[in-house]
């Protein structure tokens, strides 16, 4: 078995910071120097983080955060994709200018949407196909201990310890433990 990666995560890519922070300070109305002020950083240094330059920290951007009134993952969430799989150690992650501190953003919950958490346990055999829950769901989940395979018909994948997925849930997926012990959380949100 392979030793746990120890690599810091990559840094969130930031064409995705520049474009929700131009999207976000649009809805506020509020004017490059107004949101700079409210944060409490430069307008030279907002300037070129909705130019997609710089490499914010994550007090940068909890600051811009609450400027605009949204949270954090409002302002680093990725473009959607059908089925994300983030495995252990690696996604895009935040430096903290204060600790030696990391956060990697796995998913942002929508304004409005429900989350159901479950722990899963589950042991090799027969996979447990789901029927199409109701529309609009979503599933995250994570892999604790174990080998399992996951997600929508056609596009499932194989996850170990660590590894973040998410897929819709409004259509037909299944679930497959393939080593005994097999153990995930499995988020469940409903919008």
């Amino acid at each position: 078995m392979a030793e746990p990666s120890t690599r810091i995560p990559d840094r969130l890519p930031m064409e995705w910071i520049a474009a929700s922070l131009k999207r976000e300070r649009t809805r506020a109305g509020l004017s490059l120097s107004e949101l700079a002020k409210r944060a409490g950083i430069a307008k030279s240094t907002l300037s070129q983080l909705e130019a997609g330059a710089g490499n914010p920290s994550v007090e940068t951007i909890w600051a811009l955060g609450v400027a605009l009134d949204v949270p954090f993952g409002t302002l680093v969430e990725p473009p959607t994709q059908s089925v994300q799989v983030i495995r252990a150690g690696e996604g895009p992650g935040v430096a903290s200018e204060q600790a030696s501190f990391v956060g990697t953003l796995l998913s942002v919950c929508p304004p409005g949407a429900r989350r159901d958490i479950f722990q899963i346990r589950a042991e090799p055999g027969s996979a447990r196909a789901a029927e199409p829950h109701i529309p609009g769901t979503v599933e995250h989940l994570i892999v604790g201990t174990g080998r399992v395979k996951a997600g929508p018909a056609g596009e499932e994948a194989e996850l170990e310890p660590g590894d973040y997925m998410t897929y819709r849930g409004d259509v037909a997926h299944s679930y497959e433990a393939l080593v005994p012990g097999t153990t995930f959380v499995l988020i469940m949100q409903h919008t």
